[in-house]
């Protein structure tokens, strides 16, 4: 078979033929950058939204200074009203205390989460409150009741 002789030109197979090439190259990069992730342990952004959307919520409730609205986004229970005597233990007067004008943070005026990670049946999120990096707050939020408390355990949060 000589140059002359060659196959016609099949416009179908040349088309199919790139198609695969292009997806081929992007499956391996995908497949790289996921590895090298993967390897880093690179923490996903997105990965405790929900709960950093609930820490958030709330403490913009709280710099509103709708207290009693930021209990029950505290407690995971709008009508805590109702039964008072459920939350005993940590009361809308201890509430107030912690999180009021009188709190060791002064009024709450700003708020940045600046980590996150999943630790039992809950996730920790730390926060700076008010801009000061020095003396983050760490929140835990509960998974099976979407509660939040204060967390027992802190993380790092780097030199």
């Amino acid at each position: 078979m000589t140059l002359m002789d060659a196959p016609a030109f099949n416009a179908r197979r040349a088309q199919t033929v790139r198609t695969l090439s292009i997806a081929g190259v992007v499956v391996a990069v995908v497949l790289i950058f996921g590895t090298l992730l993967w390897i880093l342990q690179v923490p996903w952004q997105f990965w405790h939204w929900p709960s950093d959307h609930r820490v958030n919520q709330f403490l913009a409730t709280v710099e509103g200074g709708d207290l009693n609205k930021a209990y029950g986004l505290w407690n995971h229970d709008p009508n805590w009203q109702q039964h008072p005597q459920q939350y005993q233990p940590y009361g809308i007067s201890d509430f107030t205390k912690d999180w009021g004008p009188s709190s060791d943070y002064g009024t709450i005026k700003s708020h940045r989460i600046f980590v996150s990670h999943r630790a039992g049946n809950g996730v920790i999120i730390g926060v700076y409150i008010n801009g000061d990096t020095s003396k983050p707050l760490f929140l835990r939020v509960d998974s099976a009741t979407k509660t939040i408390g204060f967390s027992p355990v802190e993380l790092y949060s780097g030199p």
